[in-house]
């Protein structure tokens, strides 16, 4: 027996639809200000968007449900605000994180602070009270611009939904415009849900600068009245075809290039004019170039505390250099300034092609001489593993050989970090992913970030044990998304770095800084990764081979976890 309700239903389907004249509105459908701003970032770009979700931003995160950016959830604010900060690192547009109000506000400090320093592009997008809530001390409110005003280059926050698309494309704006750096966007939970104009605001061009006739004319004379010229690279605002470029010019003219601590590659590790590494833990060669060369060339970058061995190298107001930067304010500069050049990287060196000079000997004797002193330097040791405990030259020296031409390399900070610059062979920009402010717990997930970046490329990070810790719960998140970085912990129970500074100001009284850790490849396989302990120097090879080979075959990311011996007991 049929019931009234199915026969309602079935009558409804076999009718015919009833034609209803249209009533259309011309004009497209509203969204909510959450989803705009989501509109609004594909526009500029973005690929990925690094989160910790939050109920202070739930439109959002309903907007990037159905969007091509591909949404990244992490484990912490700190591990988001990392991984957003390397993918500014690594594009031409800024890295993206979004965390929720207060404690995770807080917790996104840290990387907001690496942006600051190491003048990376990025956006933190930060959920917040409801706007009718705010001074009233609601829950988990905070004041946004007290926070943040001093650590990024602006803080901004939407008040007017209809402003929505506008402020995306000024924080972009802002984030890539002179000096690269963070900007901090406050998205209060009821605005976003508003309804409006779904129109994405177009993207704000930024200005490159460049040489005019009068700087391209002082430096081709500063040039050519130089015997000993320098040109050292760094910044994160470059691209590859300008980075090969200026290698080529260099190349041609027998002029050298360093490296600003934690830039390597973007003139090529193989090339001849390439004569290493200039800050922390450099060698005693680069060290004197400063002092040497008669004419320094900053590009991207300028002259600061790590560079100059905190203000003290270079600072004769005699000496000759040429600052390359659109940053006016020439932040963080030490030492004189004989002419600033307002341009970004590309630009410059764009011009630069334009200068000719006649090739001195004296540069090729230069050039030839400080290239042979980073040959050695960089030479790597041993390859055949020696008795007793693992060493980290051991699996540096069979490392390398075993890499792509392309590979990249990751770290935070530490003396583990060493290695990576001393040996590791960076023959692209961008192919050494760091974090110049000295933060710890970057290289899990700037590995991350960098695999998911470049699939296709090896990525490597190498991590201290106490650095590990600080967010290798991240690996769960490698393990989610396919990410599939080699990690090598260097273990050696202690917090190394303030170790040496203890041993040099308070011989003998340890205090501090010694370590008790967990299995890490234990811990690497826990999370759905490949994992490996290695104790003994002969186990080393095999290690590394089995840990390629998970990456490869079963699409893991890999862990070696290397436990080293202290160079020095604790007392």
């Amino acid at each position: 027996m049929t019931t009234e309700t199915e026969a309602t239903l079935t009558a409804s389907h076999t009718r015919p639809a009833a034609v209803v004249p249209s009533t259309a509105d011309p004009r497209p459908a509203r969204k909510s200000a959450g989803h705009v701003i989501v509109d609004s970032l594909l526009a500029h770009g973005v690929e990925r968007t690094y989160v910790v979700p939050g109920e202070s931003f739930l439109d959002v995160l309903d907007g990037l449900h159905h969007s091509k950016i591909e949404t990244i959830v992490c484990r912490h604010e700190g591990g988001a605000a990392y991984m957003a900060e390397a993918d500014g690192k690594m594009q031409q547009r800024p890295g993206v994180a979004m965390v929720t109000r207060g404690p995770g506000a807080a917790n996104a400090h840290v990387g907001l602070h690496t942006a600051w320093q190491d003048s990376t592009p990025m956006l933190l997008f930060v959920g917040l009270i409801p706007f009718a809530h705010r001074d009233r001390e609601a829950f988990q409110e905070f004041d946004i611009k007290a926070w943040f005003d001093t650590g990024a280059k602006r803080v901004m926050v939407l008040d007017h939904p209809e402003r929505a698309s506008e402020i995306v494309a000024e924080a972009m704006f802002a984030a890539m415009s002179g000096r690269p750096g963070p900007v901090v966007v406050g998205l209060p939970e009821d605005i976003i849900r508003q309804q409006i104009d779904p129109a994405v605001h177009p993207v704000i061009p930024v200005a490159a600068g460049g040489m005019s006739s009068t700087d391209a004319a002082a430096l081709q004379a500063a040039l050519g009245e130089s015997r000993k010229p320098l040109f050292v690279t760094g910044g994160n605002d470059w691209t590859q075809e300008a980075a090969d470029q200026l290698t080529g010019w260099l190349e041609r003219h027998h002029i050298p290039a360093a490296a600003e601590w934690r830039t390597q590659g973007t003139v090529s590790f193989d090339s001849p004019s390439y004569v290493g590494p200039i800050g922390y833990g450099r060698p005693r060669p680069t060290y004197d170039l400063l002092e040497e060369t008669d004419l320094l060339v900053f590009v991207g970058t300028v002259p600061g505390d790590v560079i100059t061995d905190g203000f003290l190298c270079r600072q004769d107001w005699n000496k000759k250099n040429f600052l390359v930067t659109v940053d006016p304010s020439l932040r963080g500069r030490s030492g004189a300034v004989s002419r600033q050049i307002l341009a970004k990287p590309d630009a410059f060196v764009r011009d630069l092609a334009g200068i000719d000079l006649p090739v001195k000997d004296e540069w090729k004797a230069w050039t030839a001489r400080m290239r042979g002193e980073q040959e050695r330097f960089a030479a790597l040791p041993p390859a055949e593993p020696a008795a007793g405990q693992a060493r980290m030259d051991t699996l540096m020296a069979n490392l390398v050989p075993r890499l792509p031409e392309d590979s990249m390399v990751t770290f935070g900070a530490g003396e583990h970090t060493n290695w990576a610059h001393r040996y590791f062979p960076t023959r692209r920009y961008a192919s050494m992913i760091s974090a110049r402010n000295g933060s710890m717990g970057y290289s899990v997930p700037s590995a991350i970030a960098a695999s998911l970046a470049e699939p296709r490329r090896r990525v490597v990070t190498v991590a201290g044990d106490g650095e590990f810790l600080m967010n290798g719960q991240e690996l769960a998140t490698a393990a989610q998304y396919g990410a599939t970085p080699l990690v090598i912990v260097m273990d050696n129970q202690e917090y190394g770095t303030i170790r040496t500074h203890q041993e040099r100001h308070y011989p003998a009284r340890v205090s501090g800084t010694q370590l008790k850790n967990p299995d890490f490849g234990l811990m690497a396989r826990a999370f759905g990764g490949f994992g490996i302990t290695v104790t003994e120097d002969r186990d080393v090879p095999a290690a590394l081979d089995a840990a390629l080979a998970a990456i490869d075959e079963d699409g893991v990311f890999a862990l070696i976890h290397l436990i080293v011996e202290q160079r020095v007991k604790a007392y």
